[in-house]
This record gives C-alpha cells, structure tokens and sequence, in this order.
C-alpha cells in the first residue's frame, strides 16, 4: 500500500512538473508565430535556445515518468536536472533585464526560465531514489550542452542570428565567448560533482 501512494505522489509530480514545461512550450510557440508566421518556422526558431531544448526534455521525461512512476532512470534524471538548473541561473545572472516581455512571451519566461528550474530539482530531491549516481556523470551529462555550444555558434554564424549574448562572437570576440564559456561549464561541473555528493548523502532517504 505505502508503495503504491508512493507510486502516485511521485505520479502527481511528474504530472505537474511536465504540465509547467508543455504550457511553457506551447505559450511560448503561441508568442513565436506571430513573428515566424509559419508553424515550421516557428519550431526552427525555437530550437536555437537551450531553453527550449531544456524544457521539452524535461516534458517529455517527466510525462514518461508520470506515466510510468516506478521507471527512475537515475543518471537522465540527473542530466535534465543539471540542465534545466543551468537554464534558471544563466538567465537570472546573464540575462537579467535584457529583454522586457508582455503578454504570453512573459509567462512562457516565467515557466520555462522559473517555474521548471525550480520544479525539477525539487522533484529530484524528494521524489527520485538516491544513491545511485557516481563522479562518472557529469562528464557524461556535459556531453548535452558542449553539443549545443558547438550547435548554437554554428548556426549563430550560419544565420547572423545568436541565440543569447554572451555567444555572439562578432560582438564579443572569440576571447571573450571561450572565457564565458569555461566559466558555465566550471560552473556546470561543478554544480554536477555537488549533486552527486548530495545524492550520496540521501541515499538513506530513498529506502
């Protein structure tokens, strides 16, 4: 039985956090087209933000786990968690008060750079079993966002059009964007290594 409500609980979560990050997405998809135009331009459009990617990976794990409460993969839940901290803290640092949103922009702003940073790792901390993580994973979690560095400089240079400022080589120069970089991904790392200790440290509470 306690098995069972546990089973549900953790159900519930999963649900709320995954409905934070659709309704994020699609608002956000919903404030976009008016300028794309076009649905497929629109997801084109999307796609060149972290935030975006972030969120529908957290969307589509969570609905699986909502559905499905008992399957825990330890170290994606990990990765996703990582991640979408790195979307929270990136925007309330480097992208404070450069953009001055209204209407459907500004609650998609608060969903997926707010609501779901904040969400997930809460879920992670009370809702997951613990113990399972090693030093191992966050270099394999890092895999995910050096490939959308590379990604996001690619098109940035392709389109003329980067997706946040601090990547915007023609500006910053190539000194400035590597420097900026190695500083998330310290923080990353680091932010990673934290998380496996704590995780180490609850393994107790997942019993």
């Amino acid at each position: 039985m306690a098995t069972r409500a546990r089973g549900s609980l953790v159900a519930i979560a999963a649900g709320i956090t995954a409905l934070a990050a659709w309704t994020g997405l699609v608002v956000q998809f919903g404030a976009s087209i008016a300028l794309a135009h076009t649905p497929g331009r629109t997801l084109w459009v999307m796609a060149r933000y972290f935030t975006v990617l972030s969120n529908l990976a957290v969307a589509l794990l969570f609905t699986t786990i909502a559905f499905r409460p008992r399957w825990q993969p330890s170290q994606l839940i990990g990765g996703v968690t990582i991640a979408i901290v790195l979307v929270g803290v990136v925007s309330a640092t480097l992208l404070a008060g450069l953009l001055h949103l209204s209407g459907g922009a500004k609650i998609a702003d608060i969903l997926l750079h707010r609501v779901t940073p904040v969400l997930v790792p809460l879920f992670w901390f009370a809702a997951t079993r613990h113990g399972r993580l090693t030093h191992r994973d966050p270099a394999i979690w890092a895999a995910a966002p050096l490939a959308y560095w590379v990604y996001a400089l690619l098109r940035g240079q392709s389109e003329g059009i980067y997706a946040y400022p601090f990547l915007d080589v023609g500006k910053n120069g190539w000194p400035t964007t590597i420097v900026v970089a190695l500083i998330i991904a310290a923080a990353f790392f680091a932010a990673g290594h934290a998380m496996v200790w704590l995780d180490q440290r609850l393994k107790g509470l997942s019993r």
